[in-house]
């Protein structure tokens, strides 16, 4: 099992309010997970590593290779709550946090299968030879696509595209889904900000994923192209692959 990782800020921004984790927590365990920050600089910046830490430190201290499918998906959810609560006391005792936010995406890989929580914008795709959104984004042009009063090709330009309709930190109680996907030998699982999934075409990621060398750092390979395609957003791409999944 391999894990890519890559976070950078773009070429537009003044600093990066995007932060993730990864690694192995057993030999056959992969987890990861990926924030992206909002409410100004300072706040964005705050919510986004500490949601991070607090999951993190959920997760390596509850986690279990003997965990049932919903002890699993229990133990997501209860990181994500418990990284909530944190946000949502700082955002309301500091005058200059009040208001700061963050998406979330994680993921526990093991047993031939990718257990994803999420709440916003930030995604996760299953890739091998064909790429699939796995999650789905809470955000306002969603909504309006899911409505059938914009398409999928006038979302990318809608002026509300930014706009989320959840988040980490900002009410006392948030609500977060959780997808289960089977994995086969070959697949991979992109975790990734809206830097990235906004800038880079799906045809891309499936074609770059699929033709590199996996001895190549293929998280870098796709930050690389969100830059080349104008940077207009912090970038961060979290990559897991196990060549011998589903034997």
């Amino acid at each position: 099992m391999r894990i890519y990782s890559k976070t950078d800020i773009g070429k537009s921004r003044n600093d990066n309010q995007d932060a993730y984790f990864a690694e192995m927590l057993s030999d056959n365990t992969a987890f990861a997970v990926v924030c992206d920050g909002m409410g100004g600089a300072n706040g964005g910046n705050i919510a986004s590593k500490r949601a991070v830490e607090i999951i993190r430190n959920y997760i390596q201290k509850s986690f279990r290779d003997n965990l049932l499918e919903k002890d699993i998906t229990r133990l997501l959810q209860n990181a994500v709550l418990s990284a909530n609560i944190e946000l949502f006391r700082m955002s309301n005792e500091k005058e200059e946090l009040h208001g700061m936010g963050t998406t979330v995406v994680l993921m526990l890989m093991f047993n031939n299968r990718a257990y994803i929580c999420h709440v916003g914008d930030s995604r996760a795709y299953l890739i091998n030879s064909d790429i699939k959104i796995i999650t789905r984004d809470h955000s306002v042009v969603q909504s309006l696509i899911d409505s059938g009063k914009i398409s999928v090709e006038e979302a990318l330009t809608h002026p509300k595209r930014n706009i989320i309709t959840r988040a980490l930190g900002v009410e006392e109680n948030v609500i977060s889904d959780i997808d289960i996907v089977d994995l086969n030998k070959g697949d991979f699982i992109l975790l990734c900000t809206d830097g990235l999934s906004s800038s880079v075409s799906e045809e891309f990621i499936k074609e770059t994923v699929n033709e590199e060398n996996t001895d190549k750092d293929l998280a870098q390979l796709l930050v690389d192209k969100a830059n080349d395609n104008g940077g207009n957003d912090n970038i961060t791409a979290v990559i897991v692959y196990d060549d011998k999944r589903g034997e």
